[in-house]
């Protein structure tokens, strides 16, 4: 029997309509253009305005686009993985509504979490359910509405946060292609630096918790900013040493789209050039869960079948990673 691998079939993507500029921000809050661009390379960010709506909607808009690009039949997949920070809900999984929204009856769902780095660590389970020769067809899905989590009175904040969702189609491969390795790492040291404090087991919601804004993201900058410099570039370097791949080896870096600097950084320690590294962070902004694949969807054109691709992210928790996958298709 030929040896499974994991790869990329397919790639559907959705952002709201309405944008937060730069200048709008100018309004709200004690900030400007220059300094926001020059910080993070953000200029816009998408924002999911419906207060009836949560992250299951930006999620089933990007799995539907999926599903009529692939051509497939909704009851043909076998499992939805839904990655992402901001569940609809406590407890009832967003994964599992999406799927019976959708139509994926036949499959099993769930939720994963690993702040930014959840489609990362999305792609290795879905692989590893490929590789494993029980499962044909994996939908993953990245989505959040970091709208819903951002205090738009915290300059630190709310310029970075946008809404937006990808997925993708996990299929077997017989040729090589697809998921090569990976390297994910974590730790708990950053649990203080990036976090929603209450609303959980530890803090459980009250009035005073509500009054206090402790249901919004806060996060230390610097540290932030330090670790994911570090720990992004550190990771995509070792996965080139381990697979003996040279700057010229890799075709293109698929980032994710927290900070311009961090992604520059990242880069660097690659020595690649500019062209190979593929940002849309200034339409954007970060959709934590979202990122990597947004990228893979908005530069699908440029893939060619048998491409290099290294991914990369760093996300609360501390949680990151780099994975290396071989593209298996060229866009028709």
């Amino acid at each position: 029997m030929n040896t499974i691998t994991a790869a990329i079939t397919a790639v559907g993507a959705y952002v709201p309509d309405f944008v937060l500029s730069n200048k709008v921000l100018e309004t709200m809050v004690d900030t400007n253009d220059e300094w926001i661009t020059t910080r993070t390379g953000i200029k816009e960010r998408r924002i999911l305005k419906d207060t009836d709506k949560g992250t299951s909607f930006l999620a089933i808009k990007a799995a539907q686009d999926l599903i009529a690009k692939a051509n497939i039949d909704p009851l043909e997949i076998d499992m939805i993985i839904m990655a992402t920070a901001t569940a609809d809900m406590p407890v009832a999984s967003t994964g599992v509504y999406v799927a019976t929204e959708i139509g994926a009856t036949n499959a099993f769902a769930y939720d994963l979490q690993a702040a930014c780095s959840s489609f990362l660590y999305g792609m290795s389970t879905a692989a590893a359910y490929i590789q494993s020769g029980r499962y044909k067809k994996v939908v993953l899905i990245g989505a959040d509405k970091m709208s819903s989590i951002v205090d738009y009175t915290d300059r630190s904040t709310c310029i970075i946060f946008g809404d937006g969702a990808g997925a993708v189609l996990f299929e077997p491969n017989y040729e090589g292609l697809g998921l090569q390795d990976e390297y994910l790492r974590s730790d708990g040291v950053g649990r203080d630096f990036l976090k929603i404090p209450a609303g959980g087991s530890l803090i459980p919601t009250t009035l005073e918790t509500v009054q206090n804004n402790r249901h919004n993201i806060i996060q230390d900058g610097k540290t932030v900013f330090k670790y994911a410099v570090t720990n992004m570039a550190d990771s995509s370097e070792l996965i080139l040493k381990r697979n003996n791949l040279t700057n010229q080896d890799v075709n293109w870096l698929v980032p994710h789209q927290a900070n311009k600097r961090i992604i520059d950084a990242t880069a660097h320690r690659m020595n690649l050039e500019d062209s190979k590294v593929l940002m849309n962070i200034e339409r954007y902004g970060n959709t934590t869960s979202a990122t990597l694949p947004l990228v893979l969807s908005d530069f699908e054109h440029l893939f060619k079948k048998g491409d290099n691709i290294i991914f990369a992210a760093f996300g609360g928790g501390f949680t990151w990673g780099s994975i290396y996958l071989k593209w298996a298709y060229d866009k028709k």
